[in-house]
């Protein structure tokens, strides 16, 4: 596996080594002794799958306590996926990463407690397999507007057209007004 930094450099790629042969492939997706040796040590404690529809953005979502990482990777169709700092006391206060994962091109993100994180489907369907460092809890979670123009995010919107949003997720809040880790 490579364990590539992004622009801030907290939010890991990960490429996983794939070996093929005429029977089909096989990948690690992970492996505790080489994601510590990348700076990952955590033990992950939930696993969650999601399937979404062409258009539909989930996020930006968090846990105010119960903070959770994600490792996050696309086992169907593609998504852009998004996180942001909510650390306050971070160099990267602010700042996106936005990355596109796919079961084609099977990478995967690393997003540690701290970030608001979300998700935009491109393709007609997607499916989003993640494991958690701490378990949902419904009464910590966080929204953060998809569109908060403090933040500017560069959703890649098919044709320009507006996302399919959950009720939850229209009534987030701009990050000047959002509750945020220290």
């Amino acid at each position: 596996m490579k364990f590539i930094p992004t622009s801030i450099p907290d939010i890991i790629l990960i490429e996983p080594s794939i070996f093929g042969d005429e029977r089909g492939l096989f990948m690690e997706t992970f492996r505790a002794k080489q994601f510590a040796e990348a700076g990952i040590a955590t033990e992950f404690i939930q696993d969650n799958h999601s399937g979404s529809r062409q258009g539909a953005l989930r996020g930006l979502h968090y846990q105010i306590r119960q903070a959770q990482g994600k490792l996050l990777r696309v086992v169907a169709g593609e998504i852009y996926d998004v996180a942001v700092d909510i650390r306050r006391s971070s160099t990267s206060f602010g700042r996106w990463e936005g990355i596109y994962l796919s079961a084609q091109n099977r990478h995967q993100v690393w997003i540690p407690p701290g970030f608001a994180h979300g998700f935009y489907v491109l393709s007609d369907w997607a499916e989003v397999i993640y494991k958690t460092t701490d378990y949902y809890a419904p009464q910590w979670e966080r929204t953060i507007l998809w569109n908060d123009a403090d933040i500017a995010i560069q959703w890649p919107l098919i044709d320009g057209a507006p996302p399919t949003l959950s009720a939850k997720d229209t009534l987030g809040k701009r990050l000047r007004e959002a509750e945020l880790f220290d």
